[in-house]
């Protein structure tokens, strides 16, 4: 994977670093799907999905719980429920978007068992970017103009690279609503970006 680091006008700090892929074919997609349905039997496989989307499970689990551990924590479990999964069509499923759901179901059962209050939002890592501590604070004042909704659109998008189709299926909202929530978000942190000049 590359990272790409994402820039907003108005402000010289790193905002978001985001991992690319290369464009992923159909076979891709059907190879994800194929190790979702064989993880449940086969070390290898579940291993090669912990490779493929450790990061992306990271970044949405800190981005809701706020919490380091707990992200870390969140990784584990997902992965730990991927191997339970009975359910799952090859053939109907887009895997990239069902390991998103479970991390994010994961991510919001910690916040609510171990988080009355979110507080101290410091984003330590949202994967192999190399950041400063400078960065990491200046990323968390930033995001902190944002709701909750927002604030995991912006990752989902940003982090985890799934397609407004796809967010508005793990967020279980219209697709309008997931583009306007970015938009909106990237109008936020911009101007705020804009304003700590």
């Amino acid at each position: 994977m590359n990272a790409d680091t994402n820039y907003f006008s108005g402000g010289d700090g790193t905002i978001l670093t985001s991992f690319t892929k290369k464009k992923t074919s159909p076979e891709a997609d059907n190879t994800v799907n194929e190790l979702i349905m064989s993880c449940r039997t086969s070390k290898e496989s579940l291993s090669k999905l912990y490779v493929m989307f450790k990061d992306m499970v990271f970044a949405v689990a800190f981005g809701i719980t706020s919490d380091y551990h707990l992200a870390e924590d969140c990784v584990t479990e997902t992965f730990v429920r991927l191997t339970q999964v009975k359910r799952f069509s090859a053939r109907k499923g887009d895997g990239k978007g069902f390991i998103i759901t479970i991390a994010r179901n994961v991510a919001f059962e910690l916040r609510r068992r171990y988080k009355k209050e979110i507080t101290n939002f410091i984003i330590q890592s949202y994967g192999e970017a190399e950041k400063t501590v400078e960065d990491s604070i200046y990323i968390n004042q930033l995001l902190k103009y944002l709701n909750d909704k927002q604030r995991e659109t912006v990752i989902l998008k940003c982090c985890a690279e799934l397609t407004f189709k796809q967010i508005a299926q793990v967020m279980k909202c219209p697709e309008t609503t997931a583009k306007s929530r970015y938009k909106k978000a990237i109008s936020i942190l911009q101007e705020k970006a804009g304003e700590d000049q």
